[in-house]
């Protein structure tokens, strides 16, 4: 019988530094984990990649930080190269990059939507490129993209636009993978308490989000929290294998699909 645990499983999780990657990174670590390969995008979360590093370690896992800007195919191919020259072949690889834009469609310049497929698109394309070379055979992917994805809104042309088709490829790959036990998935949260989150949004836009959901009230922000997104991940990257091809929001009944 396969085994769909994570114990002594190789992990690497791009944009793993902190917020939900990095809790995401030290929960598998936690899980039993053998070692975690966290990717972060600039010099600015290196301390943060440091801190994530040294509490995976603690939780008696091995695991090294990478860094490198993965809005190009050669940035990509390079963490895997060196995800897997420290610990052989990833068997679980989970994608949290992500950019947010909230602004009028008819303001979004040439070079902000540029950016935003490059972070959110492209980005996310060449991880499942990379992931589906490289993967030991019944490996786990997963993709963090948005709720708005099942929103009717304005504002977030270039941002849910841009993770939309991360629905797809994540589709197409679940197809392509799925002869070798490879599942693949993607996850919208609702929005999240994060220091990501504030700046996109004004007061009033914050208040709303905070009542939006349907669970808002029993959550300790009305938002979401990363503690309540880390176990759908764990599961999907485990036991829940058999859930492939599909995109999952994971809100608090903020949107449907």
């Amino acid at each position: 019988m396969t085994d769909h645990s994570i114990k002594g499983k190789v992990v690497l999780v791009a944009g793993g530094a902190k917020n939900l990657g990095g809790l995401i990174a030290r929960d598998l670590a936690r899980h039993g984990a053998k070692a975690v390969a966290i990717h972060y995008n600039s010099a600015a979360s290196g301390s943060a990649a440091e801190e994530t590093v040294a509490a995976i370690k603690a939780a008696g896992a091995q695991a090294i930080a990478l860094q490198a800007d993965l809005t190009t195919a050669g940035a990509v191919e390079k963490v895997f190269a060196e995800a897997i020259a420290a610990f052989g072949r990833p068997d679980i690889a989970i994608n949290t990059v992500g950019k947010v834009l909230k602004k009028p469609l008819v303001e979004i310049t040439e070079a902000e939507y540029d950016e935003m497929t490059a972070v959110n698109s492209k980005a996310a394309f060449f991880f499942l490129k990379e992931a589906g070379r490289h993967l030991n055979d019944n490996g786990k992917i997963c993709t963090l993209v948005t709720s708005l994805l099942g929103a009717y809104t304005p504002f977030y042309a270039a941002y849910a636009g841009t993770k939309a088709p991360v629905e797809h490829f994540t589709r197409a790959a679940s197809k392509e993978f799925g002869e070798r036990g490879i599942s693949v998935t993607a996850i919208g949260p609702g929005p999240m308490d994060t220091p990501f989150f504030y700046p996109a949004e004004g007061a009033e836009a914050v208040a709303y989000h905070r009542t939006a959901a349907a669970l808002s009230k029993f959550s300790k922000t009305g938002l979401t929290d990363i503690e309540d997104i880390v176990p759908h991940i764990r599961f999907l990257v485990s036991e829940g294998w058999w859930m492939t091809g599909q995109t999952i929001l994971v809100n608090g009944g903020y949107t449907t699909k």
